[in-house]
């Protein structure tokens, strides 16, 4: 499997998460841009880890057939089902069927990881799956993964 490069726009790789991508500020999603994605890539699925929550690896969000494309715009609405990315699922986390940024208890630092996966098919699951469903579903289709991990205060 090869690795997917990518950046989330705000956030460096080891950095920090700007506010308006966190709990405690507008709560948005970031906007990726992938600089390597393979053609065969049919659709594309995003979690948010936190990595230092009590609970191993505390899934924040989980969004699979996203339509393969170079960018994901910022701000992807709350939702089950998101019209505006060719009604791509949004699955259960932290955030019930949204983004739900990082927000730690006040004083605590947390790390946080964004996984992005290229897969060569849609993805059909209930909307009401967890991250470890939607991993067992995903095996054997995964082209490309990817992570970046920043911190929030």
């Amino acid at each position: 499997m090869d690795i997917l490069e990518f950046t989330c726009t705000g956030i460096e790789h080891g950095g920090k998460f700007p506010i308006e991508n966190t709990g405690r500020g507008q709560n948005v999603s970031p906007e990726f841009i992938f600089s390597n994605l393979s053609p065969q890539a049919k659709t594309l699925a995003i979690t948010l880890e936190d990595l230092s929550h009590p609970v191993k690896d505390f899934t924040h969000w989980l969004i699979w057939n996203i339509p393969a494309a170079n960018e994901i715009k910022s701000g992807i609405p709350a939702g089950s089902h998101v019209p505006e990315l060719d009604g791509a699922c949004q699955g259960v986390g932290y955030g019930f069927h949204r983004y739900a940024g990082p927000k730690p208890p006040k004083g605590k630092t947390h790390t946080y990881r964004f996984t992005v996966y290229a897969l060569d098919c849609d993805i059909q699951l209930s909307v009401h799956s967890l991250k470890k469903a939607f991993l067992k579903k995903v095996e054997g289709h995964i082209l490309q993964k990817g992570s970046i991990t920043a911190n929030f205060e």
